[in-house]
């Protein structure tokens, strides 16, 4: 039997994305923005309701196509509100909106999204020695920068706990636990 981290529950759709994406760096702008809009949902909920949702989000916003979702209209957000397949909280709703925005527009600047989220870890995942869920933290140094950053920018709800998070799926920091199998021994 696979150990994994003190996280993962039965749910074999928590296992399979524990054991597949979280922690594994990603540098693709689509599945940044995915998981950039994943959590920021997820703020104040579990990620087991995100991921059991995953589908209906894709389905909702257009396979996460920031450029689509960029330029959504009145009566799109208004459909969105209505989606019972997703997250119907229209703070969050409308910040998909202006995140995708703003995420072009960093684009523009840097090259891409990836080449500005990972050069803050010199474009290399962190690996965190942790041992158990008390040694795991909310937020650290970095994800207050990169918070501060963002909203700097005008993104919405990424606060540095969403941020710390996001860091975690996308691998900017590798905190598998030192007894998990997918820890780098």
């Amino acid at each position: 039997m696979k150990q994994r981290c003190f996280w993962v529950t039965d749910s074999e759709l928590y296992k399979k994305y524990h054991d597949k994406e979280w922690g594994t760096p990603v540098y693709d702008d689509k599945t940044l923005f995915e998981f950039l809009v994943l959590e920021t949902f997820q703020a104040g909920l579990s990620w087991i309701t995100i991921l059991n949702k995953r589908e209906n989000f894709r389905k909702a916003f257009d396979d996460f196509d920031y450029k689509k979702i960029a330029v959504y209209s009145e009566n799109k957000y208004d459909s969105l509100l209505q989606d019972a397949g997703i997250i119907r909280n229209k703070l969050k709703i409308k910040s998909a909106i202006t995140n995708a925005q703003l995420f072009m527009e960093v684009q523009q600047e840097y090259g891409s999204f990836s080449k500005f989220i990972w050069s803050y870890v010199n474009d290399q995942p962190i690996v965190n020695k942790f041992q158990k869920r008390a040694d795991v933290p909310a937020t650290t140094n970095l994800s207050d920068r990169i918070s501060k950053d963002l909203k700097k920018r005008g993104f919405k709800f990424v606060g540095s706990t969403v941020i710390y998070a996001y860091m975690q799926a996308v691998g900017m920091v590798n905190d598998h636990t030192t007894d998990c199998f997918k820890y780098p021994h």
